[in-house]
């Protein structure tokens, strides 16, 4: 088996990507302090191609049937609160996935306990604070004054943690919940790393404020660019937003979700977002709160740039939410906004002067609480997924997590693993995040040695990539072509 030592490179990778110094607050334009302006006359030129041609009829009647299925599902989930995110159990992985698929596809977040042993999990908080209080003059965090989320990539904690035998084997399982048409280029079977920060948040911080968002861009939702290569969304444009399948990951094997280059803009496709817990924590200590609507959130998202109440909230009061009160702003009444999304930062769902940019999510009430979680528990959510984190950490301990997306294995995921392997054999950021010298001057900073197994190598980009025997020709393709893409080609 071909594989590569700590100090090997290759002719095929190019220089890092160079991008400033800077941290988590920079992915977000609220984080970030940058203040909000009209976008280019570009995104209304944009918004009336997308809906050039369509009926208006159709696509507004689309939106009332959107309305409504919004007050209903609403009502559910500001009843059920946390009870309504699944919880599956890794001791009975398979049965659990299969017995709330339903529900997991719906929500579109779940919480899988013990995929990692309670004690073997928080040592890897251990091990992190001391790496920290090793290189505490070398390590950036945010806020800088008391990191929160540090800009931390390559420690033998987070290593440990994202080669777990389970921790692989969980990956490999929830990418099933996924489908592709057999032709696409994409293997479902085949986990990539994508190494990203970590957070151990203290109490009574409220500084890491993060609010309801969207990762993986904003305006690239709806640029032909973007999302549009893949043709991630076109049922939405189209007035048919049902049959937009939030689960298909061929689409999206094809999409560009980061056209802008923003520090820590993520430009691979995850089909899950998620974290690891390395201590206990429950809700309103510093955690996550979720919008458990995977694909009605992402279809108002796309559909609310193209409506307007036609009475403000303060006037139209408890009918301010009622479709009567909303209309089409198409032709000359177009504009170019597209509520909370900014070229190189996510999409977020702020409140502007006259209240809440996405009325209809009524986040106020529906964005809910992760259950209680501790050490080895991994949550997830769809890549689409509206998420946020505690205001205030009330709690009286830590909060802290390892963050660890689910990656398959696409054509856009190996050319970026080529750039991240560089970036991790010389202690560097990920080309995604902010730059500088990371962790390239960090003592104790583990080689590729500390990466075992051949599973969590290839993950890594460190080994080649082997298709099952029943695999797809797509998914066969892609590893062919991944493999010549890390320069393991004829080995």
């Amino acid at each position: 088996m071909a594989s590569m030592a700590s100090t090997t490179s290759t002719s095929a990778v190019p220089p890092p990507a160079g991008k400033r110094e800077g941290d988590i607050s920079d992915s977000f334009a609220s984080l970030s302090g940058l203040n909000s302006t009209p976008l280019p006359d570009h995104y209304r030129q944009l918004k009336l191609f997308l809906v050039a041609d369509r009926d208006e009829a159709t696509f507004v009647a689309s939106w009332q049937r959107l309305l409504a299925e919004l007050r209903t599902e609403n009502e559910i989930i500001a009843r059920l609160g946390p009870d309504v995110i699944p919880s599956i159990r890794y001791s009975h992985l398979d049965e659990d996935i299969t017995t709330h698929k339903e529900d997991l596809h719906k929500r579109g977040v779940a919480i899988v306990r013990s995929v990692i042993p309670e004690t073997e999990a928080r040592a890897y908080k251990d091990m992190v604070e001391a790496y920290v209080a090793r290189n505490k003059d070398k390590t950036r965090g945010f806020p800088p004054e008391n990191p929160q989320v540090y800009e931390l990539y390559w420690s033998a904690a987070q290593l440990a943690a994202r080669g777990h035998p389970n921790l692989v084997d969980t990956q490999k399982k929830l990418m099933g919940l996924w489908h592709a048409d057999p032709l696409a280029p994409i293997d479902l079977a085949q986990p990539t790393t994508y190494a990203d920060r970590l957070r151990i948040r203290l109490p009574g911080d409220a500084r890491f404020a993060l609010g309801p968002h969207q990762d993986g861009g904003s305006v690239e939702r709806w640029e032909p660019q973007g999302y549009g290569l893949g043709k991630v969304y076109d049922p939405v444009f189209a007035g048919k937003w049902e049959d937009y399948d939030a689960w298909d990951a061929g689409h999206r094997a094809t999409a560009v979700c980061d056209l802008h280059s923003g520090l820590g803009a993520c430009s691979v496709f995850r089909a899950f977002q998620g974290w690891m817990s390395i201590s206990h924590v429950g809700p309103r200590q510093g955690t996550l709160l979720v919008y458990p609507l995977a694909k009605l959130a992402t279809v108002y998202t796309l559909m609310r740039p193209f409506f307007k109440p036609v009475k403000p909230a303060a006037v139209a009061d408890k009918n301010f939410l009622d479709a009567d009160n909303w209309v089409f702003t198409g032709g000359a009444a177009m504009t170019s906004d597209l509520q909370g999304a900014t070229p190189g930062h996510g999409q977020e769902f702020p409140d502007g002067p006259e209240g809440s940019l996405h009325p209809h999510l009524e986040l106020a009430r529906t964005m809910v609480h992760v259950p209680q979680v501790k050490p080895g528990d991994y949550v997830v959510w769809h890549c689409d997924g509206i998420h946020a984190v505690d205001k205030v950490h009330n709690g009286t301990s830590d909060s802290s997590v390892l963050y660890i997306p689910v990656c398959p294995l696409t054509e856009v995921n190996a050319r970026y693993l080529v750039r991240q392997r560089e970036a991790f054999l010389t202690g560097l950021p990920g080309p995604d995040f902010p730059g500088g010298p990371g962790e390239s001057a960090h003592d104790e900073r583990p080689t590729s040695d500390a990466v075992q197994g051949d599973t969590q190598r290839r993950g890594m980009g460190l080994e080649p990539f082997e298709a099952g025997l029943d695999a797809s020709s797509g998914a066969k393709g892609i590893t062919a072509l991944a493999n010549s893409i890390l320069g393991f080609e004829g080995k």
